[in-house]
């Protein structure tokens, strides 16, 4: 008979709770919260204790007993396992598939020779206690009564910093990080970034400012041996900052007083694979849990959160003018390609605005989200075009590696000679990717120093950081650049943006697409001017008189942004309703589709709107054919257990259909 009963929560689908026994009877009990190596199947296997008790209903002799328990390591906190709980119910998923994939990996693994390492590694280290902040600068009102707002906040207070680009929202978040800091010796903050590339220039104010204090990060480009060292330090409270990416909400803080939230609109944190969770909202979530400030900063305000600050629910902070003296927001310029008819892309506008810039030393950035030479060849004889032979997309042009490449599952094959339809050896290009501009500017500004930063320039690890160094050096005279390049970076003598092909965001059938344009536009344009010199932005556009170009020239984000609520109330979307998004994936579209006319009719009710099944824009990727069925209610509560029921039918269902649902899905 075992001393005790386990509950061990393991990483797999469906049923993800097991009951083992521990039949040691001397020594201390294992702990909720212990990680423990167990037998599942023919593997052994870390899972996570999440109850201990005297009783099971499981049979003595199926009943398998825990292998061992690394009491060498903290339990993980009762607001951890809360946090993780929360998030496996809200988004309907098993709790191991939640609680184990937030550790780093080689704590998940059965040998301990990683974590022995580790502990022993961070023994050695300085504890870096000393919190007081170097070289703070003064604050301009709008800032110093933002930090003291947050500084000074005590249990659960949501904020809305609202600060136009460049009002030096970053310093706001580190003279109340060191407020919170100086009231409490152990206090830990967490502050997130939406992408890995914003982390170096935060991560070195950070430690510039705080040059006595232990500093963690924690993104999916650290080594295994590195994230697992960075969360033991916050595990264990000696890092009193955490920086990093969406992954880091589930990072185990037991001291956690503060949460920042960095470009909070951003929709890099909202996972899109497994565990489709919104690192957000889940900070949201985990802030009022520990009863602790949360401030959410952004020059463009997600609709949901300005919302929220609109009823009052946020309290809204605003920044309205640049910290910089003298700095004054970018002049915002149309030019309408109908009139100015562009040479190789670009209009004479704005290549009169790029020689200005070369003559006066000036830098000048080029934005255009589309990476590749082209974004397809064709044969102007017979109409082929190089689709994608396992997508519903085109095969893109890369043409210094002379290859085709499907962005969506990445098949590569050389560029044809002739076309595969009619046998022609002139096929052209169709578009341009930044790889075109780029050349297209070497071949009309010879003397510029022109450099690219996009998904591809930048493959090798440190290679986005030495680009943007580049950049900051003054060595570049124009950059090229896709989303990357947008936001958070600080280019001191940038003087000149241009925007180019923003159109095709304009005729999304994405209803959130034109709120990501004029949040797009609106960074990107911030990149210029930062530092007091008299800037520009130039929008190339066929469409000048639509209304979101009119907002973006007068940077009026709150008229904007009260228009498309207004839409979005009158349509009933989100934030006025609530959805859940189910896909099915099938060889054939037809089988993907029964399945989701199946799961409609599974569960009948009146409280929830259940819409037709249909194709997804993007209907074949990598030979897998896609459908989805949206589900709406007007209630988050009702929403919740209709999901909750239907899912368990769903899991119950025999079908070779992969399938998963998404909670508030972005993309629909």
């Amino acid at each position: 008979m075992p001393h005790c009963i386990l509950q061990i929560a393991l990483d797999t689908p469906l049923n993800s709770v097991f009951d083992y026994g521990w039949p040691h009877e001397e020594g201390a009990l294992p702990l909720v919260g212990q990680l423990a190596l167990v037998s599942f199947g023919r593997r052994e296997v870390m899972g996570l204790i999440v109850a201990v008790k005297h009783e099971t209903d499981v049979p003595p002799e199926k009943l398998k007993d825990a292998l061992a328990v690394r009491s060498q390591l903290a339990p993980l906190s009762k607001e951890w396992l809360a946090l993780a709980g929360f998030a496996a119910d809200y988004y309907q998923r098993p709790l191991g598939e939640v609680a184990l994939p937030g550790l780093p990996k080689n704590l998940r693994i059965p040998k301990t020779v990683a974590l022995d390492r580790a502990l022993k590694k961070l023994a050695k280290l300085d504890a870096a206690t000393d919190a007081t902040p170097s070289g703070m600068p003064p604050l301009n009102p709008e800032q110093r009564e933002a930090a003291d707002a947050i500084g000074g906040a005590i249990g659960f207070k949501p904020l809305l910093l609202y600060g136009v680009t460049g009002s030096g929202k970053t310093e706001v978040y580190l003279q109340a990080c060191s407020q919170v800091l100086a009231r409490d010796p152990q206090a830990q903050i967490l502050i997130l970034v939406p992408e890995i590339n914003l982390t170096p220039q935060l991560e070195g104010n950070i430690r510039a400012r705080f040059p006595g204090l232990a500093l963690a990060t924690l993104h999916s480009s650290l080594s295994e041996g590195e994230r697992m060292l960075h969360w033991l330090a916050a595990h264990g409270g000696q890092a009193r900052i955490v920086l990093g990416t969406r992954l880091a909400i589930l990072a185990s803080l037991p001291h956690l007083k503060l949460i920042v939230i960095d470009e909070e609109h951003d929709p890099s944190y909202k996972q899109q694979e497994g565990l489709r969770y919104s690192a957000r909202d889940l900070a949201v979530w985990r802030a009022h849990q520990l009863r602790i400030p949360i401030v959410l900063g952004s020059a463009t305000p997600s609709l949901e959160s300005w919302h929220h600050a609109q009823t009052g629910r946020y309290r809204k902070l605003e920044l309205r003018e640049r910290a910089v003296r003298d700095a004054v927001l970018p002049t915002v310029r149309l030019l309408d390609m109908e009139r100015d008819k562009p040479k190789e892309g670009l209009t004479s506008g704005l290549l009169a605005a790029l020689r200005k810039r070369l003559e006066r030393g000036e830098q000048s950035l080029l934005f255009l989200n589309r990476r590749g030479y082209a974004p397809v060849i064709t044969c102007e004889s017979c109409g082929w075009i190089s689709n994608c032979t396992r997508c519903t997309s085109f095969m893109v042009l890369h043409k210094p590696e002379h290859r085709l490449r499907c962005h969506h599952c990445s098949l590569e094959l050389r560029i044809p000679r002739h076309c595969p339809t009619c046998g022609n050896v002139d096929l052209q290009p169709l578009g341009r990717g930044t790889q075109r501009f780029e050349e297209g500017l070497a071949a009309m500004f010879p003397e510029a120093r022109i450099l690219r930063i996009d998904a591809d320039s930048t493959r090798k690890k440190g290679s986005a950081q030495e680009a943007f160094d580049t950049v900051h050096r003054g060595e570049v005279d124009i950059l090229i650049g896709t989303q990357m390049v947008a936001k958070g970076h600080d280019f001191k003598k940038l003087t000149l943006v241009g925007i180019l092909n923003p159109d095709t965001a304009l005729f999304s059938q994405d209803y959130r697409a034109s709120e990501r344009l004029f949040a797009q536009l609106m960074q990107v344009a911030g990149r210029a001017g930062r530092a007091g010199l008299a800037s520009e932005v130039l929008i190339q556009t066929r469409y000048a008189q639509h209304p979101l170009y009119a907002a973006v020239v007068k940077h009026d984000y709150d008229r904007y942004a009260g228009s498309l609520l207004e839409e979005r109330r009158q349509a009933a979307l989100p934030p006025y309703m609530y959805q859940a998004l189910l896909r099915a994936e099938a060889p054939e579209l037809a089988t993907a589709i029964a399945f989701l006319e199946g799961a409609r009719d599974i569960l009948p009710t009146d409280a929830i709107t259940l819409n037709d099944p249909i194709p997804m824009t993007m209907t074949r990727v990598y030979n897998v054919d896609r459908a989805q069925l949206l589900v709406e209610s007007s209630s988050r509560p009702a929403l919740q257990a209709f999901l909750k029921e239907w899912v368990g039918l769903l899991r119950a269902l025999k079908t070779r259909v992969r399938w998963s649902l998404e909670v508030d899905p972005l993309d629909i």
